[in-house]
């Protein structure tokens, strides 16, 4: 058994959701594509598919491998395209991963602009403001906020992003009697506050003292704060923020939109946030691909000139 063209045919078979429709592409039989699939799953001691009169339907086992058997075999078509072009033209899927808020308002943009330069290649973009792991979710490369903790991934910086306290006119207009919009950090402790749990500090906002603040410029503070609402979903958290139902903590670039038409304000403006850096990583193994540094590069440009 040539297990590369087992493996493309598996992999084909589960694309096109039928052995028959992979039968026509090949011009063989349905018994010789069938035979092919069960020849790896010999050799792989596994059962890749389930397979029904009606459905083909891929066991536990099989999603695991489809995800690393497609991605190869992308990988080995790109390389042979680009030695038959004598050329260095981009082909082929490049698997992308990101948080929900920055993937739909910042990095969709930059997607698109890399298909019009790019047009042989296809993107997977996959949003998702939990973690992920990227080598067994098969993904090339990643986008990622904050500071990275120790590992085995290959990380480039790419930009930063400015985080500050939003609230809507909504919030500061219904303030219960007594209570006046934040003019310290500490006063935080007094009013709600919408907590985004995806983050390491979570309720615990870190301020610096600017130019204009009673403190020595420098200065660090963190305060504990709380509310009727946490959540885990950048969208949620903005959403949230726009019905004015409490103060948020987030990037900037999450209300550019709102901040332009006065809809939201930027509350501390004399205490800011600390700034938190963007990067961009990969797996080891894909650190060598020309797709992912490509990307790498479109992106740093994009992000260095929004």
């Amino acid at each position: 058994m040539d297990k590369l063209t087992a493996m493309q045919t598996f992999v084909r078979v589960v694309e096109a959701g039928s052995f028959s429709a992979v039968a026509r592409e090949a011009a063989a039989t349905q018994s010789a594509v069938s035979k092919q699939v069960a020849a790896l799953e010999r050799a792989l001691g596994a059962k890749l598919l389930s397979r029904t009169t009606r459905a083909l339907a891929l066991t536990e086992e099989g999603e695991r491998y489809f995800e690393q058997a497609q991605r190869l075999v992308a990988e080995i078509a790109e390389a042979e395209s680009t030695l038959q072009r004598g050329e260095r033209q981009l082909s082929g899927w490049l698997r992308v991963a990101a948080s929900v808020g920055f993937g739909r308002l910042k990095l969709l943009p930059v997607v698109q602009s890399f298909l019009a330069a790019h047009p042989q290649v296809k993107i997977d973009l996959k949003l998702n403001d939990g973690f992920i792991d990227l080598v067994e979710q098969g993904m090339d490369v990643a986008v990622r906020i904050g500071e990275l903790p120790d590992s085995g991934l290959v990380a480039r910086r790419v930009g930063t992003t400015r985080r500050a306290l939003i609230a809507s006119r909504a919030y500061l207009r219904r303030l219960p009697k007594g209570l006046k919009r934040p003019r310290l950090p500490h006063d935080l402790t007094q009013h709600n506050c919408i907590v985004y749990t995806e983050l390491a500090t979570r309720n615990a906002w870190e301020f610096i003292a600017g130019p204009g603040a009673p403190e020595a410029p420098g200065t660090r503070q963190v305060v504990r704060v709380h509310g009727n609402l946490q959540t885990n979903s950048s969208e949620i958290a903005r959403a949230s923020v726009l019905a004015g139902m409490g103060i948020g903590f987030s990037p900037t670039w999450l209300f550019d939109a709102e901040l332009a038409s006065g809809e939201v304000q930027v509350l501390l403006p004399d205490w800011p946030a600390p700034d938190m850096p963007i990067h961009l990583i990969s797996p080891p193994q894909r650190r060598h691909s020309t797709k992912v540094k490509a990307f790498g590069e479109h992106v740093a440009t994009a992000l260095a000139n929004p």
